[in-house]
């Protein structure tokens, strides 16, 4: 009898708990516009954070360019005093460069923020860019003393 009896306890109360956790139709509704303007609060936020990234790349770029044209101008200059034979090869070189340095400047100013995942690959291509022209510009001032 007394098992019976604690049977029936525990399905009324585990009856009780499972009715008690179900939501009505009206409070899934609210919870379910609830999930959905924080949704997109998180859209736009994220949103935000990637035209935020974007900008300050492109700030951070902006700024080495313009570090290497300042450095272009410093090898013109340098160029003017060697001999007459070095000079027209380092002209050609320092043309090169400046011509690589213009390229990615427009390539840059011509980007559109159009996805993350396309924004993530650009950046690393640019950046693996970047940096193969900066060893151009060390190997520019190393002289090859033979």
């Amino acid at each position: 009898m007394k098992k019976l009896l604690s049977m029936m306890v525990c399905s009324i109360l585990l009856s009780i708990a499972f009715f008690a956790s179900c939501n009505s139709p009206a409070e899934k509704v609210e919870n379910a516009q609830e999930n959905v303007v924080e949704a997109k609060d998180d859209l736009a936020k994220a949103n935000q954070e990637y035209l935020n990234d974007v900008e300050n790349y492109r700030k951070e770029t902006a700024e080495k360019i313009a570090a290497n044209e300042q450095s272009i101008v410093d090898f013109k200059a340098k160029v003017a005093l060697e001999k007459k034979e070095l000079r027209s090869d380092y002209n050609k070189k320092i043309a090169e460069l400046e011509q690589k340095n213009s390229d990615f400047k427009m390539k840059l100013n011509e980007y559109k923020a159009d996805s993350k995942d396309n924004w993530e690959s650009f950046k690393a291509e640019f950046n693996r860019d970047m940096e193969e022209l900066g060893k151009a510009f060390k190997d520019l001032t190393v002289k090859n003393v033979k």
